[in-house]
């Protein structure tokens, strides 16, 4: 995710800091003291205090830059930048590229971390009050968006958002952008994270399994549930999903709420209504649609111990007809994908009654980048998130991560897109103004989680359909009770 994609990690990284001048001092040992775990998490506010300045001593030898209408955040020539990007579904070739890029223009030297361990390498440099100045926080083992923000730990971008594009000086970079895509980086009232890449949700399959099988991509649940039946019966598993990371399972549960209720049911549950799930005919009518799936063993056998890249190479491998994931699916398999596989996207099927046509898909934008607001060398991490929303930067994304960004028209034509990326291109023209996007999963971490929980212990027929309606409530109306239910609001 963005990438919502996970695995583990190999990368190694320690929390930096700099001791002050004859010996160990009160600050230097407060931020040790909690890179070691001697200090907790809620004491950020004591921390924030004796860190100040993002990076306090770091920050007084640094040079400083003028600032103009090309240079709007005063970026000085030889200065630092730490980048840290999730080295998930979209690699880190292309932040190489771009921190190579900046350092020619700018003269500014990048620090690189690709990582996976993203929570493992970055919360004690938060804590120590030490963080990168960019960050790509995706993946299993992200650092919760709504957590930093919470702790006052993000920088707000509306500066980045609302400073002259660099392809066009006359607009606002904001106003570059695909509609609607920063929405999913709004946390309470506030742009705290920037999601870069334009992602869809849905089902995949091979073209060439198909062709060979006879089957048509299928437009009613019905369809589906017939092509698992005859998927079964020639030892091929129907459906295939990343059983260890339930969050892919529930790409199948939420499309078909929002398709089968509209775009009401989709509000309904990131508003935290009372009735979000319990109440719900659309919430019922699509985790029994999920769970007959399990109940007629149209599951690829193994898939619920499977982690996602598992998963996914068994289905690779034709030993399942269909597969739920985000459009950064075929850049993570490409090592894997045979070449003659002919991978493609196609929108969550549809139930009888449905108000949302089959077209429909869940769209916007993935693969959440933020600037800590305690970061050494923020008019750095400033302009280099501008420079990420030019079309010369999209269009490097695009060639190395295989992928779409929200920038509108922001890939050069020369460009060639992968078979299963141009499929998601065609689905979303198809899909025109038939999109939408639950935001629940950025805005209440915990209850994104517990709903993940309760998917696991359904597809492993641990529950029925009415204890998971009952727990998805649970969370949401645990989620609001909190503090931030009274920011988000979708209307």
């Amino acid at each position: 995710m963005g990438s919502t994609s996970a695995q583990n990690g190999t990368s190694n990284g320690t929390p930096s800091g700099t001791p002050e001048q004859g010996g160990v001092g009160r600050r230097d040992l407060i931020k040790r003291s909690a890179a070691l775990g001697l200090i907790s998490v809620p004491a950020m506010g004591f921390l924030s205090a004796c860190a100040s300045g993002g990076g306090g001593d770091e920050k007084s030898n640094k040079p400083k830059g003028e600032k103009t209408k090309d240079n709007p955040f005063g970026v000085a020539k030889g200065g630092k930048l730490d980048v840290v990007v999730f080295k998930g579904g979209y690699g880190d070739d292309y932040a190489k590229a771009w921190e190579a890029s900046f350092q020619k223009k700018w003269g500014v030297t990048a620090s690189h971390t690709g990582t996976q361990e993203i929570t493992g390498k970055l919360q004690p440099r938060f804590n120590a009050g030490n963080p990168p100045d960019i960050i790509d926080d995706s993946g299993a083992q992200k650092i919760k968006i709504d957590v930093l923000n919470k702790n006052g730990q993000l920088l707000d971008l509306a500066a980045v958002l609302d400073a002259p594009s660099i392809d066009d000086p006359s607009k606002k970079v904001r106003d570059t952008l695909i509609p609607g895509t920063l929405d999913a980086g709004i946390l309470e009232g506030k742009t705290v994270a920037l999601n870069y890449i334009y992602t869809v949700w849905g089902l995949w399959y091979s073209g060439k399994l198909f062709k060979e099988k006879g089957w048509s991509e299928p437009k009613t649940w019905d369809d589906f549930l017939a092509i698992c039946k005859d998927a079964t019966k020639q030892g091929i598993g129907g459906l295939a999903h990343q059983g260890k990371f339930p969050y892919y399972i529930n790409v199948a549960i939420m499309d078909l709420i929002a398709k089968k209720g509209g775009l009401d049911a989709m509000k309904a549950i990131d508003n935290l209504d009372p009735k979000a799930f319990v109440g719900s005919d659309a919430a019922k009518a699509a985790v029994e649609a999920v769970y007959e799936v399990v109940e007629k063993g149209y599951l690829m056998p193994g898939t619920n111990g499977l982690t996602h890249t598992e998963s996914q190479t068994r289905w690779n491998q034709y030993k399942a007809a269909f597969i739920t994931s985000g459009s950064w699916l075929e850049n993570e398999q490409l090592k894997q994908t045979p070449d003659d596989f002919d991978m493609k996207f196609m929108p969550m099927p549809v139930l009888p009654g449905s108000a949302m046509p089959y077209e429909a898909i869940r769209a916007g934008s993935g693969e959440p980048f933020i600037i800590p607001s305690k970061g050494a060398n923020l008019p750095e991490a400033q302009e280099f998130m501008r420079m990420m929303l030019s079309k010369e930067w999209s269009s490097l994304f695009a060639k190395e991560a295989n992928s779409l960004t929200i920038l509108a028209d922001g890939v050069d034509p020369n460009v060639k897109l992968r078979p299963g990326t141009q499929s998601t291109v065609e689905a979303s023209k198809k899909a025109g103004t038939n999109t939408f996007r639950f935001l629940y999963t950025e805005w209440y971490s915990e209850m994104d989680t517990e709903i993940q929980n309760a998917s696991n212990e359904l597809m492993a027929k641990r529950i029925q359909p009415a204890e998971w309606l009952k727990r998805a409530q649970a969370a949401v109306d645990k989620a609001a009770k909190t503090p931030a239910a009274k920011k988000n609001r979708r209307d």
